[in-house]
């Protein structure tokens, strides 16, 4: 039932992804899907790469890390590398470009890839191979585990992996009422559900799953034609000495980096509001909080401008003494791709 994960993935993936971002998802879903139904891991991790738009970039990726394991069967270090030096390079999240760090949906499904390939349907090695890859290096060797997890069945799964998990079962997750044990509840509540309303012959612990042709996603191209050409220390602020500031760039996209900061941890949590101007146009009035849980991560950021030169102001409306917003970069995009690296200063 690849084709309804991928349907489930379409309303809740897009609340906060687009693209290669929401294609993560996806595939990962796909992959799931199919471990109810094969125990051949290269089977269904090329098989789920079917929901996936041939066109598209996280499919290149994918392609590419399948191609690699057939050409370096043995060294899924070479792989890595091969794969660090190609697709690496973050473009649509601020913390990572021009940095080490890296969340983009394409590197890390890679690393899920990676791991549950050259892990060979061993638990453990899959895991420290999708771990050691790096980045977001808690869920990738997570959706691994559970990949392969879910083809082996849980009483397959080492006891040295499940027993440390026994002891926090009832723990609520931080800032939540959920346990693990109410998520495996709501989780089988909600695939059950799932399997009746698309068609599946329940019969008591024996379930018939439909088989669904696998459909690829629709296309998306996410950031299409911006590319980062530098990322500017700003080191400015908004507060109650300096109620408004000015940047300029030349592109046609930006980000200011940074977060709203209470100077005295025995100050209440605050809400500071500015207005955001680009080329002496309002674009927008930010309600930035303190607070780490309801933060917003970035200033301001404006994609889509006409490639040129443009000023960036801006305005802070509510001064308030021990509160201020801090900018920290300025990161740069173009219509125009670099022919050299990109720069940071």
């Amino acid at each position: 039932m690849v084709n309804t994960s991928t349907d489930i993935c379409d309303k809740v993936g897009h609340i906060m992804n687009y693209g290669d971002g929401w294609y993560g998802g996806v595939y990962v879903a796909a992959m799931y899907s199919l471990a109810f139904v094969s125990n051949d891991v290269n089977y269904i991790v090329t098989e789920a790469l079917k929901s996936i738009p041939q066109e598209s970039e996280f499919y290149k990726c994918m392609s590419d890390v399948i191609g690699w394991k057939k050409e370096f069967p043995n060294d899924w270090k070479r792989n890595w590398f091969e794969c660090e030096r190609k697709w690496s390079s973050d473009i649509g999240c601020p913390d990572g470009v021009f940095n080490s760090f890296n969340i983009d949906a394409k590197i890390n499904a890679a690393y899920i890839v990676i791991g549950l390939l050259y892990g060979e349907g061993d638990f453990g090695k899959t895991m420290e191979i999708s771990t050691r890859c790096g980045q977001d290096s808690d869920c990738n060797p997570a959706s691994a585990g559970g990949i392969l997890g879910t083809m082996l069945g849980y009483s397959a799964i080492p006891e040295y992996w499940r027993a440390p998990v026994y002891p926090v079962e009832e723990m609520d997750f931080k800032y939540t009422t959920m346990s693990l044990n109410d998520v495996y509840e709501l989780g089988y509540k909600h695939a059950i559900a799932v399997l009746k309303k698309n068609g599946a012959v329940i019969n008591g612990d024996a379930i018939e799953i439909p088989f669904q042709e696998i459909v690829p996603a629709k296309l998306e191209v996410c950031f299409e034609g911006h590319f980062p050409i530098a990322r500017n220390h700003v080191g400015k602020q908004l507060n109650v000495a300096n109620q408004e500031f000015e940047l300029e760039f030349e592109g046609n996209g930006f980000v200011v980096t940074g977060h709203a900061q209470k100077l005295n941890r025995d100050l209440h949590e605050g809400v500071l509001e500015f207005e955001v101007y680009v080329d002496g146009q309002k674009v927008e009035q930010v309600k930035m909080q303190t607070s780490f849980t309801t933060r917003r991560h970035e200033v301001a950021w404006k994609y889509q401008l006409s490639e040129g030169k443009h000023q960036v102001k801006l305005k802070l409306l509510n001064p308030q003494e021990g509160y201020q917003v801090n900018a920290d970069n300025l990161l740069v995009y173009s219509s125009i791709k670099p022919v050299n690296a990109w720069k940071t200063n």
